[in-house]
């Protein structure tokens, strides 16, 4: 029986939860032995550096005249194929279904060797393409055609089954956080050049899309600030930007609020925050609010999505309704004002992390998903790893 697997990766290689959360999981992979190959159009950019067991494939696309646009599926159908033949590929994971997921059932119908494909539903590819229907008919195909389906959260299943009519069954595996990277740390340099007057400091990490609702964040930090002498850092860039600052200016907050742009590692910066303010309208999961608990750091923030699968309602963060900022704004003072409630509900942040989203959890659900729709069965040694919140 063969033992480790050769298992492709196609996602997004940009920022973004789904990109991250690939590129980790490949990173796990690897270091239990399998061999993991990246098909991407550009080198994710958590996979910088050598890492053994890690191969990179670039997408390439053909500049041809005949084309109006560059016909990146089907390049990216092709390299699958490629990769899947050259490299004797057994699993070929995908995460998004469009355009991923149908190019995986494209490339699978080309090559010759058995080929499983296992699809990871994010939330996007539901949440707003399915709102097409000529889209929908695709997010469905790439669904039913895979081996193997899952999603992040139990309300985007919930949601999936519900918009696209799918009966086959879908695997909850949650995003997951690596505890050697994700943990409380001494920022104090950080928090000095942050807030150098000892203030509280709130913090928003996000691609600045409509969705995030990032004028809430400015109006929660408004009232909090009245209250708790505060500082407000954003970490990200994206379309909202402009109006953000607009909004700060607005409230007279240019000297307590701080924009990073974008940064490509943020465990480190997590410590530095007291509250994580999350105020989404949707959101499939919430991997920030994952890393900020696994630094020890409260989510203030929606019941939007899959928050609340996330963020304990009361013991690891508090979370109302979509818009209702007046309330996020008691939550966040009440938990900066008092260090008894702030002290157990870090405890209870880092526990949560670190024993329901574990990183040896998550992997090892994903490979018993590689390992049943492959017919093979784990080796004994494998099932003894267990999450611990040590």
């Amino acid at each position: 029986m063969k033992e480790t697997l050769n298992i492709g990766i196609t996602c997004y290689p940009s920022l973004g939860g789904s990109g991250v959360v690939a590129t980790e999981l490949g990173k796990l992979l690897a270091e239990r032995g399998h061999q993991v190959h990246f098909i991407t159009h550009s080198m994710p950019f958590r996979l910088s550096g050598y890492h053994k067991n890690i191969f990179y494939h670039e997408v390439e696309v053909p500049d041809y005249h005949v084309f109006k646009y560059p016909p990146y599926d089907l390049s990216l159908a092709a390299k699958m194929a490629q990769v899947a033949q050259m490299q004797k590929l057994d699993v070929l994971h995908v995460h998004y279904a469009i355009p991923h997921a149908v190019c995986a059932y494209l490339a699978k119908g080309m090559v010759e060797q058995p080929l499983k494909v296992v699809t990871t539903l994010h939330g996007t590819d539901i949440t707003i393409l399915t709102h097409d229907e000529s889209m929908a008919d695709l997010v469905r195909l790439g669904i039913n055609a895979s081996d193997a389906v899952t999603a992040v959260s139990n309300d985007l299943i919930r949601e999936t089954v519900e918009r696209l009519h799918i009966t086959r069954p879908i695997d909850l595996t949650y995003n997951f956080v690596d505890k050697r990277v994700y943990y409380p740390r001494d920022c104090s340099r950080y928090r000095t050049d942050f807030a150098p007057c000892g203030e509280k400091i709130l913090m928003h990490v996000s691609n600045f899309r409509p969705v995030k609702r990032i004028q809430d964040v400015v109006d929660v930090f408004y009232r909090v600030n009245e209250e708790v002498p505060s500082r407000l850092v954003f970490i990200g860039e994206g379309p909202e930007m402009s109006r953000t600052m607009a909004r700060v200016r607005e409230l007279g907050l240019e000297e307590r609020v701080l924009f990073l742009g974008k940064q490509d590692e943020v465990a480190e910066l997590l410590s530095v925050a007291d509250v994580m303010l999350l105020p989404s309208e949707k959101e499939s999961f919430g991997l920030v609010a994952l890393e900020a608990m696994a630094c020890g750091v409260p989510t203030v923030g929606s019941t939007a999505g899959g928050i609340p699968e996330v963020v304990t309602h009361g013991e690891t963060g508090y979370l109302s309704p979509v818009g209702d900022v007046a309330s996020m704004a008691d939550d966040c003072i009440r938990l900066l004002t008092d260090p008894t409630l702030y002290a157990r509900m870090s405890e209870n942040c880092i526990h949560r992390a670190r024993t329901a989203f574990c990183n040896d959890l998550i992997m090892r659900q994903y490979e018993d998903i590689y390992y049943r729709i492959l017919g093979r069965e784990r080796r004994p040694a494998e099932l003894e790893r267990v999450c611990t919140a040590e």
